[in-house]
């Protein structure tokens, strides 16, 4: 079975970088990848960060999609608490007209920044305590153009309804989001790299499974989400595993959050004005030469029998992220790429 590889970059500012440059490189990994045979290239949405460029993936999706052909653009993916479903299907269909066939709408449930940004984003322009769930719903019906008579917004339409909708998909890191995703009949990609623990995977995957054949008239499936960085030899790979850790805010209320450095954590746990706990883990970063990850991904493709990986790749270095990439898709060629 082929196994598709696709890519989700975040437009790292490296040190002494400008956010210009780190777009640049965005666009020329794009282009990489398309050449390289990637299925998908997905940009992610990150709010009031010194080292993420991408705060507004659809502006960038679109300048990506008019610098490339054929390879599949989206987000990974759009924050949907923040935002109205109408405006997110709206954004999404123009840029599915712009390059019918092509465009992938991704959706995540965190809120992609901290409490502060948070608050900016949801100034009082519509009803912020939408259930997710409702939202979700609603955006597909409106990407769909499927509104039911008995609809609040029977009659409104998304326009420019594409003849070749967007590509739905729900990014979470739990059973909950599996089951989410199973039951809305989105596609479910699982952020290991977030959330490594075998056995909430296997259960997502199974919930997901149960649910996924219920829905046989729609053709969802379940991605995996891993961060993976190929060098030459084992050694050098080990070698450009940096920030190898994660830190995981558990607010009183239940809430957790995922955050890439400790003081990023705390602030989050300050500006959300209740009691906190820092849970500090060992992120999941897979690193080898081509046959270690070869032999690896060959592994976690068998257990769960996927058709795709979205791979992540944390190195700073741009040259050295881009060979990652070259290297990882050398390394899967005896696992031909479908497109």
């Amino acid at each position: 079975m082929g196994l598709r590889l696709s890519i989700l970059d975040q437009s790292l500012i490296g040190e002494q970088e400008t956010a210009v440059l780190a777009l640049n490189k965005t666009i020329q990994l794009a282009q990489k990848a398309e050449s390289l045979g990637y299925h998908r290239f997905w940009v992610s949405e990150h709010h009031n960060s010194e080292k993420l460029a991408g705060s507004s993936p659809e502006v960038l999706i679109s300048h990506l999609l008019a610098k490339t052909k054929t390879i599949r653009i989206g987000s990974g993916g759009v924050m949907l608490q923040h935002y109205s479903p109408y405006k997110v299907a709206e954004n999404f269909n123009v840029l599915a007209s712009l390059a019918p066939g092509r465009v992938d709408l991704g959706v995540g449930k965190a809120p992609g920044g901290l409490p502060l940004s948070t608050k900016a984003l949801q100034d009082g322009r519509f009803d912020n305590h939408k259930d997710l769930w409702e939202k979700l719903v609603d955006l597909k019906k409106f990407v769909t153009d499927s509104l039911e008579p008995h609809h609040p917004f029977y009659g409104l339409r998304a326009e420019p309804v594409s003849p070749e909708p967007p590509e739905l998909f729900l990014l979470g890191a739990s059973v909950t989001s599996a089951k989410l995703a199973g039951e809305l009949g989105y596609s479910f990609v699982f952020a290991q790299f977030i959330n490594n623990n075998e056995t909430v995977l296997e259960e997502a995957f199974e919930v997901f499974s149960r649910l996924q054949e219920r829905k046989k008239t729609e053709p969802i499936s379940f991605i995996l989400a891993l961060s993976v960085i190929v060098a030459d030899t084992d050694e050098e790979a080990k070698q450009l595993v940096t920030n190898s850790k994660i830190f995981k805010v558990h607010l009183e209320r239940g809430k957790t959050v995922t955050l890439g450095s400790l003081e990023q954590a705390e602030l989050f746990g300050k500006q959300a004005n209740e009691n906190y706990r820092i849970e500090i883990q060992e992120a999941s970063i897979l690193a080898g030469s081509k046959k270690t990850i070869r032999e690896k991904l060959q592994k976690i493709q068998n257990v769960f029998d996927l058709d795709e990986m979205i791979i992540i790749t944390p190195i700073e270095n741009f040259e050295d992220r881009l060979k990652s990439y070259v290297l990882l898709s050398e390394a899967m060629s005896e696992l031909p790429i479908s497109r």
